[in-house]
């Protein structure tokens, strides 16, 4: 393969919802570019996309692929990227590396939820799109209910190229009104006829080139005029007005394609030759310092490294992007991340689980190269004198969560360091190693998102797991103020203990007033300020800790040991050992003894005053609560809703959105364990979610008295 120029280099993703046909498509522009001589399918698993085992088994795919076409003296690199919301950092990833968005769409759905939810990363990070309505030889095709919807959504600015003469088993031609042209194909695809527009088309296909013309037009104050003074363009001039509309994404074109009969293949590959800008007409990326980079050979060498894989009999794979400069075989770079030096021992263009060697590639290009010793996803790798660091690749939070165990307790260091390898194929997937929960949690789009983690640890891996149910990390807070004081006294020849602590507690909350006066009992104390600490702590909440001792009654220095003694309470809560937050203290009297008081008598002496007061303090149990908002079709609206009430969820509001309706609401996270398979089956998999941590809140008195119940049950059995 010869060495691509910047401006010879097209970078496309290939998005769509799980079905729509984009590996399918992949495969058709691998054979019509000449890569593959046999197109392969998804049903007998000899594709070139989806090559990894699990990909096979179960007939989807799982991670983003990066392939390339050569065609007519460019370079176009795809990504194509897994349809699945629960597989969407392929796309995330794909999208912040290429330059234009793909967007195939099955002819039979339409525009579903997986097309809205990824058209919205589109929005976020600018990029091109162009939809392409895939499988029309379907029984069930509708292209004009598809367009329809398409027009729907985002309005004027989905245009049509293309149209079907016809849909369903008897689709074989397609009329182009950019080219004005009538493409006809025999059944078994490829090359087809190219035919003038028959009669009965003509008015249509004239229409639709008037609407296109127009379009183009729009946006280029020359093309505007010239369309003014000569009322129409050249094909050329549209092809100019088309690429404007596309780089500022004010036209969204429409084509056809049958990718299994491989038929207007070659016509979109054309067009994406012809019409997608090339890289260095894209927006700069920007690095961590905000400097603008250039895409030029003749710039510093700096690759940004968006994936990485592990491959049998080779080991890591890694998948960067020349951001600037070229790089050759032998080059030595420096990791700006992680401070090591690298050698780039080889190169390669990748199709697939196919690597072509290659001596040197340019700034746009993607490539791949092996046994690198200390590069990650998401690192930067420079040539001497570049300092650029890059990191703009941002994933979605997980909304499913499980807790991991391997079957032999011995094979936990094992599964750590699996893990630990997996998240660096898949950054979603996301492993916390809980002290709180005493559980390492892993977190995920969903529950295929998981069971799929779950497969390759059991079959690539050969070790065998489970899932158990998170537990929660609830928090524990007072709602009013209490008082305690505690005598730790201990004799047993020699030095005794002794310390005695009495202390006041109260919820905190930003803001409030120094502590003046209290009555418990009839009896006023007053206090007296004399030092106040206030510690964020590491689970969320504040400490507040009061010194108001006055005559000298615990002398300065168990101070620092009585708050560690309060501290070590709030990690374990004297209701059902969950994280305390959210308290003032205030230790007002107590008691030394000249021989036997230490610090470990007044930290247990106000340990135990602090645990005694908190249970007088109307101790409450918080629960964590998530922003969550759905995107729904509106015939399932009712059910959704029910279904959200029924897990304690409270309704914040509700708007329509491109066709869908959007639900907002705030639920516990204990609720929310299972919600990605429910709504999947409530809704045929047609709505999704996305959830983010909201804060903490008062769980139900029923609730609090479960969760107090079952404590006392573990404690008992301890």
């Amino acid at each position: 393969m010869k060495v691509y120029q910047t401006n010879e280099i097209k970078n496309i993703s290939i998005l769509g919802s799980s079905g729509s046909g984009k590996t399918t498509l992949a495969e058709a522009m691998l054979y019509e570019g000449g890569v593959i001589k046999r197109r392969g399918t998804v049903e007998a698993g000899n594709t070139v996309c989806d090559y990894f085992p699990v990909e096979k088994d179960y007939g989807y795919s799982v991670f983003s692929t990066v392939f390339s076409v050569e065609w007519n003296g460019l370079k176009l690199n795809f990504i194509d990227c897994p349809g699945s919301d629960d597989f969407i950092g392929g796309a995330v990833s794909a999208l912040n590396v290429t330059d234009t968005a793909l967007m195939v769409i099955n002819a039979q759905y339409g525009v579903e939820v997986g097309t809205i939810n990824q058209f919205r990363y589109t929005e976020e990070f600018h990029k091109p799109v162009i939809f392409v309505v895939n499988q029309l030889d379907n029984d069930k095709a509708d292209f004009d209910n598809t367009v329809a919807q398409l027009k729907d959504n985002y309005g004027s600015k989905a245009v049509q190229i293309q149209y079907p003469t016809q849909c369903g088993a008897a689709f074989n031609a397609v009329v182009d009104v950019l080219k004005m042209k009538m493409y006809r194909w025999k059944p078994e695809g490829g090359v087809p006829e190219v035919l003038e527009i028959p009669a009965e088309e003509a008015e249509k296909a004239t229409e639709l080139h008037k609407i296109l013309v127009e379009a183009a037009a729009e946006h280029d104050d020359s093309l505007m005029e010239k369309f003014f003074e000569e009322g129409t363009l050249s094909e050329d001039d549209m092809r100019a007005g088309i690429r404007a509309g596309l780089v500022t994404r004010g036209m969204f074109p429409i084509f056809c394609v049958c990718a299994g009969k491989d038929m207007c293949v070659r016509r979109t590959l054309e067009f994406l030759g012809n019409v997608v800008p090339c890289t260095d007409k894209m927006p700069r990326l920007v690095t961590t310092e905000g400097v603008e980079v250039t895409p030029s050979a003749s710039g510093p060498t700096s690759l940004f490294f968006f994936k990485t894989t592990v491959e049998p009999h080779i080991g890591q794979v890694s998948y960067f992007k020349v951001v600037s400069g070229k790089v050759k075989v032998g080059d030595d770079l420096t990791n700006a991340d992680r401070g090591s030096k690298e050698r780039i021992a080889q190169l390669f263009s990748v199709d697939g689980q196919m690597r072509n060697e290659v001596t040197e590639m340019e700034a746009g290009d993607i490539g791949a190269t092996v046994k690198l010793k200390d590069v990650r996803r998401g690192n930067t790798l420079n040539g001497k004198g570049c300092e650029y660091r890059f990191d703009f690749i941002k994933y979605p939070e997980p909304k499913y969560r499980r807790a991991i165990k391997p079957a032999n307790e011995a094979d936990a260091e094992k599964l750590s360091e699996i893990l630990a390898r997996m998240h660096e194929e898949d950054p979603t997937w996301l492993v916390e190693l809980s002290k709180e929960l005493k559980q390492t949690i892993v977190s995920g789009q969903g529950e295929f998102h998981l069971r799929t983690l779950k497969w390759r640890i059991e079959n690539n891996d050969k070790l065998a797991i489970e899932y158990l149910e998170p537990k929660i990390p609830y928090r524990e807070t007072i709602t009013k103020a209490a008082r305690a004081d505690y005598r730790h006294k201990k004799q047993s020849g020699g030095a005794g203990q002794f310390g005695e602590v009495h202390l006041i507690i109260e919820p905190y909350y930003e803001g409030m007033p120094a502590p003046t006066t209290y009555r418990f009992g009839g009896q006023e104390y007053r206090m007296n300020v004399r030092d106040t600490q206030v510690y964020d702590l590491e689970w969320g909440g504040k400490l507040v800790f009061v010194n108001c001792i006055v005559g000298g009654a615990i002398d300065a220095r168990f101070l620092p040991a009585i708050l560690k003694g309060i501290m070590g309470r709030m990690e374990q809560g004297p209701l059902t050992g969950s994280y305390a937050r959210d308290v003032r203290v205030c230790v007002y009297d107590g008691k030394m003894h000249p021989v036997d008081s230490n610090e470990i008598s007044f930290m247990l002496a106000g340990r135990n005053a602090f645990s005694t007061a908190f249970k007088d303090a109307g101790p409450k149990i918080l629960e964590p609560i998530y922003d969550v908002e759905v995107l729904v079709p509106g015939d399932y609206m009712g059910d959704v809703m029910g279904d959200l009430q029924g897990r304690r969820a409270l309704i914040m509001g509700m708007n329509s959105e491109k066709g869908y309706e959007k639900l907002m609401a705030k639920v516990p996270l204990k609720e929310m364990a299972s919600y990605s398979t429910s709504l999947s089956s409530i809704t045929g998999g047609r709505a999704s979610f996305t959830m983010r941590f909201a804060g903490y809140e008062l769980v139900p008195s029923e609730i609090q008295d479960k969760l107090l119940k079952d404590y006392a049950t573990i404690q008992e059995d301890e």
